[in-house]
């Protein structure tokens, strides 16, 4: 057995900075949720049936789901024992699960999804002006639904979503219906490829919608009527943004891309499977926000189909999508990836050296530098190898893993195997030395 992993129906993942999100035992492989919102009073009511192997004999499990009310937990159809403390349903079904045994496990639940309190603030369900949104990285999916919350146990997901018909709502997947009954509207969303409970995410308001672009990728919108004309602008060179990635990067990973532009203002961006939102603030009409747009359309590459096994690799995600924008700024005629590394190598190197990005920490997970500093690693790379040496790699990066969970030494050692040479010494300072070293070249 792995000495790190969780002890069998343990509370606690094997992740090194956030163990206790996620749980032993198990590995889900299908979440459907049945689901009915009412929006004025913030009304949730949910059936979630999980699909799940057990890795361990397990005379007892648990899963992550915030403070809704649990009414009913059933394993494989027969009434369950359980406890709702914490953050943590604990589950203790009638019969034991073999090891290596399939099971199925029913959860309904109910009450005024509200966000999870951290470190980082409010994350997960949150209430809109008029609507609602999902954003969930990293620990806000126990919010909305019972999960094994952890990044690197991928599942696929049937959503069925309720909710009065004025409202659109637009769930990560592939649209399957949308049936209108009465007052009420059913929206049916399947998300076919493994996805992180932290990429699932639900968009509900009054939304109109907007084709992004056309070509082999659908690449729809749902914006408010009053930001629809400043959209156009901000959004119209999306179909040239995409072409330009899937050069570098290799094809596009997911069946569709959507957009959502919420009508109230967001910090920042959000990125989840095959969907990135944006709030009002980041739609001015002058393209203010470009480079976003670009960062969170690289997240489908690079956090989405290629995920982190642990929230200790987070600058495989935030490091290629930074390094996105330097690029989309290249091939748009703005200032070359170059300059935008030389730029941000000064102003990092006139701060303390205080970080490692191959492992920032827990509380600076989302350190600026992460992002920086790992799209400076990247170029660094690209300059020790060549242009054509290192977007073959970045493109057999993507190939070789998609859909699946990485760490920084499967990088590594991909880049080492497609350099024909050892690379030890450069990550070294790269990766694992606070210390800037100077670009090469």
């Amino acid at each position: 057995m792995n000495p790190r992993a969780p002890e069998p129906g343990a509370d606690r993942s094997a992740d090194s900075y956030l163990p206790e999100n996620g749980n032993g035992g198990y590995r889900v492989g299908h979440y459907d949720l049945e689901l009915e919102y009412q929006v004025g009073p913030n009304r949730l009511a949910g059936q979630a049936t999980i699909s799940a192997v057990a890795t361990h004999a397990l005379s007892r499990f648990s899963l992550d789901l915030a403070d809704l009310r649990v009414r009913r937990v059933l394993v494989d159809g027969r009434p369950a024992k359980f406890n709702h403390s914490n953050g943590k349903l604990r589950v203790r079904p009638a019969r034991p699960v073999a090891a290596e045994a399939e099971f199925r496990v029913e959860v309904r639940y109910s009450g005024n999804p509200q966000p999870v309190s951290g470190r980082w603030g409010e994350i997960g369900w949150e209430e809109l002006t008029d609507g609602a949104l999902v954003a969930s990285q990293p620990v806000g999916a126990p919010s909305w639904f019972p999960c094994n919350d952890h990044p690197s146990d991928k599942a696929r997901y049937r959503v069925s979503f309720t909710t009065a018909s004025p409202y659109s709502v637009r769930v990560t997947g592939n649209l399957v219906s949308a049936r209108h009954r009465g007052s009420t509207t059913t929206w049916v969303y399947e998300r076919p490829e493994p996805t992180a409970s932290y990429l699932m995410s639900v968009q509900v308001g009054q939304y109109e919608d907007v084709e992004l672009a056309s070509g082999p990728v659908p690449q729809q919108a749902s914006v408010p009527a009053r930001l629809r004309d400043r959209f156009a602008v901000d959004f119209a060179r999306h179909g040239q943004i995409m072409e330009a990635l899937k050069r570098f990067f290799g094809p596009y990973p997911f069946a569709e891309y959507v957009v959502v532009v919420t009508d109230d203002e967001l910090d920042e961006p959000i990125e989840a499977q095959g969907m990135s939102v944006f709030g009002a603030n980041h739609v001015d009409g002058l393209r203010t926000h470009e480079r976003l747009v670009a960062h969170e359309l690289a997240h489908q590459w690079f956090g989405n189909s290629l995920t982190i096994a642990d929230w200790k690799h987070i600058w495989l995600n935030e490091g290629f999508a930074t390094y996105a924008e330097w690029l989309w700024s290249e091939a748009s005629g703005g200032p070359s990836a170059e300059s935008h590394a030389r730029d941000w190598h000064a102003r990092i190197a006139a701060r303390p050296p205080d970080l490692r990005i191959a492992d920032p920490g827990v509380a600076r997970m989302f350190d600026e530098q992460v992002y920086k500093r790992g799209a400076l690693t990247l170029h660094a790379l690209r300059r020790e190898l060549g242009d054509e040496s290192f977007f073959a790699l970045i493109r057999k990066w993507v190939a070789e893993h998609a859909h699946g969970t990485v760490t920084t030494g499967d990088f590594t050692a991909l880049a080492a195997e497609h350099a024909n040479r050892p690379l030890n010494d450069f990550f070294a300072v790269w990766l694992d030395s606070a210390e800037l070293p100077p670009l090469p070249g």
